[in-house]
């Protein structure tokens, strides 16, 4: 016997989990959400998922449940469907479907990721470092400037990158004082995720949305006002618990090495490439960044030819060898990677077996865009908001422009009402052990979530009349 509210509550966990084949788009479909496949897919995501959160105890890398379960999860679909008069044809239709999906995301990640290497290696990043922790700034100033330079880096490079430069900076001037290495990890959580949301490079589930089309790149900085405040109005209550000190100046300097400015140039050129092919030739973004991964590769060919060095890292051990930009792609972060894989996998056949149609007649139908959106937010603090946005991605909900943007500004933001909602605040927990920890960053959840709830309602005031915009196709 089939119970539609069972039905209904399972959708709704799996809003925090879930893309890309809806079960009202597949000819001949098979409504399996009160089979026991359905059911069984259901307990090998949950048992997946669990053991993704549970990383931190375990050590089992968060790509190795999900990549496994993506793969049984598809099997019994299609067991199921070759046995019962099926269409299997439509099983693998959907599952290249998912597969497409994964390599955009896939590609374009991994040509970012080479360049973030590459600047790094080159000192791009501790070269700021030590400018900030000689500069001889007092706890405040640098509380603010972290948080400032996090907010404006991370629309650019990646939110977590941006955060461990951060922190690292925090750490080396407040060695002697946890109470601000605390704060100011908080601080920098708050305003990486924040300056994420406003541009389509600085947040994956922001790229998402654009690379689905769904919104212009130019209309995503409408959500710089509203990020902004998410970011100033915690910061404003944090920075009075800021000790009004001066750190011991420091004389480190670092030097970048040779070719760095000519890489970042070529980032900012590689990021150009890539939005203009997608605006003037409705080419997908990532031909634009691999087109800029070769850009890259030819700089690192001369670099190699006039027998430029390069420092190699492998574990605790570190050796110098002629520069190779294909040790700067090895470098990427796989696990991360394969993880987008396993998840969009997993919650395509979820997708394909027919909950997110319960999820979306509920969500932005029963109960609104508005609230649902909202929920989107306090979802992606509990549970990573990769899944979150593939959810909604999917389900494809009827919504204005403004409220694509409110739910790309809640994805963006709302992992920071907890430390382990980004992957920000689990880097950062990590780095600061001890000092930074989740119940640290809890006691000032009161103060992020005025800051979450401001950002909404700011949305609501400047962005208002994007409420009345339709989406087209």
């Amino acid at each position: 016997m089939h119970h539609p509210a069972l039905k209904v509550a399972l959708g709704l966990l799996l809003l925090s989990l879930s893309p890309l084949v809806l079960a009202s788009d597949v000819p001949n479909h098979i409504d399996l959400t009160g089979n026991w496949v359905g059911y069984t897919a259901i307990l090998i995501f949950v048992i997946a998922y669990a053991l993704v959160m549970a990383e931190e105890f375990t050590h089992l890398r968060k790509s190795k449940p999900v990549v496994l379960a993506a793969g049984l999860i598809w099997v019994f679909i299609a067991y199921f469907y070759t046995g019962h008069g099926g269409d299997p044809h439509a099983v693998a239709d959907a599952v290249h479907h998912n597969i497409m999906e994964f390599a955009e995301l896939f590609l374009f990640l991994l040509a970012a990721m080479t360049y973030i290497n590459a600047m790094e290696e080159r000192l791009v990043f501790e070269s700021l470092r030590a400018w900030l922790i000689r500069s001889g700034f007092s706890y405040r100033k640098l509380f603010w400037m972290t948080g400032f330079l996090a907010f404006f880096i991370s629309p650019v490079a990646d939110n977590l990158t941006t955060a461990l430069l951060m922190c690292a900076v925090v750490m080396a001037v407040g060695a002697d004082k946890p109470r601000f290495v605390a704060l100011g990890c908080i601080n920098i959580v708050v305003a990486a995720n924040a300056g994420g949301a406003f541009s389509p490079f600085g947040d994956i589930t922001t790229l998402m949305v654009w690379q689905k089309g769904i919104l212009p790149f130019e209309t995503f900085f409408l959500l710089f006002i509203p990020a902004l405040v998410n970011y100033l109005v915690p910061a404003y209550f944090m920075h009075k618990a800021i000790p009004d000190e001066t750190p011991p100046a420091s004389n480190e300097v670092v030097k970048t090495k040779r070719g760095a400015k000519r890489i970042v140039f070529l980032f900012l050129l590689t990021i150009a490439t890539a939005v203009s092919v997608h605006n003037f030739f409705h080419l997908p973004p990532v031909l634009g960044m691999m087109t800029g991964l070769g850009y890259l590769k030819f700089f690192s060919y001369y670099l190699y030819m006039s027998g430029e060095l390069s420092t190699v890292k492998a574990g605790s051990l570190q050796d110098t060898m002629p520069f190779d930009i294909f040790n700067k792609i090895a470098r990427a972060e796989w696990d991360t990677l394969l993880f987008f894989y396993g998840v969009i996998l997993c919650v395509g056949g979820l997708g394909f077996i027919g909950y997110l149609e319960l999820v979306s007649a509920f969500a932005y139908i029963d109960v609104g865009p508005t609230f649902a959106n909202s929920m989107v937010g306090l979802l992606s603090a509990l549970v990573d908001n990769i899944p979150v946005m593939f959810a909604v991605l999917t389900m494809n909900p009827d919504m204005s422009q403004g409220h694509w943007l409110l739910v790309t500004l809640t994805a963006g933001v709302g992992g920071s009402l907890l430390s382990i909602g980004s992957a920000a605040g689990v880097a950062l927990m990590g780095q600061a052990k001890g000092v930074y920890t989740f119940f640290e960053h809890l006691r000032w959840t009161k103060y992020i979530a005025l800051g979450y709830v401001a950002s909404i309602i700011v949305h609501f005031i400047v962005n208002f009349w994007t409420f009345s915009i339709p989406i087209e196709g």
